[in-house]
């Protein structure tokens, strides 16, 4: 079963871009070593072939999965969205009510998120906890470490 996964367009150009480095600079490279390492010998104790021929291997898993994913995956058009509750690329900001801290994020997909770049993934706790939810209510999201209240302050996008 193959899940729809949401982007943003510059996010969906880096998948692709992503993509086509794997295809064009990495799957050559990985035949490149295979081929080096069938040029040492008895293939049946070499090591090198045996490495090389796993990573080609990952290689392609990788390749294959990212192929999934594009061929699944939707840009969101925000000139659509609600702005009154929050959503996939809304920027929220919060207030912890634990410690009185104010922060802004972003609710981005997962192969998006960044947290040095205050992007969240939806799929995250917070992000799950976030979902849905108005300015003014209070979300609590149990964490690994207890349970976290924010207080939504302001929706935009």
């Amino acid at each position: 079963m193959s899940k729809v996964s949401y982007y943003t367009a510059e996010g969906l150009k880096k998948l692709r871009e992503e993509l086509s480095y794997l295809k064009d600079v990495e799957r050559p490279k990985a035949s490149k070593a295979i081929g080096e390492a069938r040029d040492k010998g008895d293939l049946s104790e070499n090591a090198e072939y045996d490495a090389a021929k796993e990573a080609q291997g990952l290689l392609e898993l990788r390749i294959s999965k990212m192929e999934e994913t594009l061929a699944n995956a939707r840009v969101i058009d925000e000139s659509q969205l609600d702005t009154s509750k929050v959503l996939v690329l809304s920027t929220v900001k919060l207030k912890n009510l634990n410690n009185g801290m104010e922060m802004k994020y972003t609710l981005v997909a997962e192969s998006e998120a960044d947290l040095k770049a205050a992007k969240i993934s939806v799929n995250s706790p917070i992000g799950k906890g976030l979902l849905g939810k108005k300015v003014g209510e209070v979300a609590e999201i149990s964490v690994p470490n207890g349970v976290l209240k924010f207080e939504i302050l302001e929706i935009s996008r």
